[in-house]
């Protein structure tokens, strides 16, 4: 998840396994939950790891309050550790169990008090803060397919996602060689 505010350079919110680039929340090479330098991020990304970068722009007027509610989050879950692979699996099959007993019994209000994080919950969890997805469904809900073009996620207050845009980059070494 891209965050942009005011005079800071485009950052990166997400999670991720390795210890690439310093998580400039607080200066540190580590695992998990973090804040990245986009544009090194995905330079990393393409690089290194040979990965392709997509995004889709958010559609949406960012207010204070919600940049608030995106730096609260931050604040509260930089450095969470990203799961285990066994862990993510389970965590992800026994959350769509958990949600569908909840609404068989009426109660989605339950809160997840995470130990772990995958990306997707991160985003999920920005996105509840900011007040674009709905309280009642688990951040485990929202797998990365959930943030695709291919599927419907239904935002509040009018949001909308566009379509993915890849992101290529100017170096000639990479497969990426882009505009």
């Amino acid at each position: 998840m891209a965050v942009v505010l005011d005079d800071l350079p485009p950052l990166m919110w997400h999670a991720e396994l390795g210890r690439s680039l310093p998580d400039v929340w607080v200066g540190e090479h580590r695992r998990g939950a973090q804040l990245h330098d986009l544009s090194s991020a995905v330079t990393t990304w393409v690089t290194r790891y040979g990965q392709r970068a997509w995004f889709r722009q958010l559609d949406f007027e960012v207010d204070r309050a919600t940049e608030d509610a995106v730096l609260r989050t931050i604040a509260r879950m930089d450095g969470t550790p990203f799961p285990s692979t066994v862990g993510l699996m389970g965590r992800w099959v026994g959350s769509k169990k958990l949600v569908r007993t909840l609404r068989r019994s009426g109660r989605t209000d339950e809160a997840v008090a995470l130990e772990t994080a995958y990306c997707a919950e991160i985003v999920a969890m920005t996105y509840q803060a900011m007040e674009l997805l709905p309280g009642d469904r688990q951040p485990s809900w929202y797998d990365p397919g959930r943030f695709w073009s291919g599927d419907s996620l239904s935002l509040q207050r009018g949001a909308t996602l566009g379509g993915e845009i890849r992101v290529k980059l100017d170096d000639p070494t990479t497969e990426d060689v882009g505009a």
